[in-house]
This record gives C-alpha cells, sequence and structure tokens, in this order.
C-alpha cells in the first residue's frame, strides 16, 4: 500500500503544479462593459472555433486536471483513512 500511496502523492503533486501553472497563463475571456457599449457579437468565426484555438486547448486540458486532481484528492483521503 505504501507504494500506491507513493505513486498517487508524486501524481498528485505533479498535477496540481501542472493545474497551477495552466491556471496562471490563462488570459482573461470577460469583456466587461466594453463589449456592451460597442455591441459586439459572440455569433462570428472566433467563437465558433474557439476549442481548436491556443487558448481553447489551455481551458480543456484545466478542466481535464481539474478532475483529476479531485479524483486524487478523493482516492488520497480513503487511504489515509484506510490507515
Amino acid at each position: 500500500m505504501g507504494i500506491v500511496k507513493g505513486i498517487l502523492i508524486a501524481i498528485y503533486l505533479i498535477v496540481a503544479l501542472v493545474l497551477t501553472i495552466l491556471t496562471l497563463i490563462q488570459t482573461k475571456e470577460d469583456a466587461g462593459m466594453s463589449s456592451t457599449i460597442t455591441g459586439s457579437s459572440t455569433n462570428n468565426f472566433f467563437e465558433k472555433n474557439k476549442g481548436r484555438t491556443k487558448e481553447g486547448k489551455q481551458k480543456r486540458w484545466t478542466i481535464i486536471l481539474a478532475i483529476i486532481f479531485a479524483i486524487l484528492t478523493i482516492a488520497l483521503g480513503i487511504i489515509y483513512m484506510m490507515k
């Protein structure tokens, strides 16, 4: 059980580090009041293909890593409760 715990902790730390870095390098998506005043539309080519851009991929990986982080947190909690 000690080997499994060590491997899970190592993966947990790597996921936490990568998740933190991805979160910090993402750009702010909120256009704020400027889009309200100028009336910019969200029905354009960029918005339709946003998942294929660098920002879209970063967002997708952030969500995936957040889910993995949550699962690892629960798994490690269960392992430590069994001790």
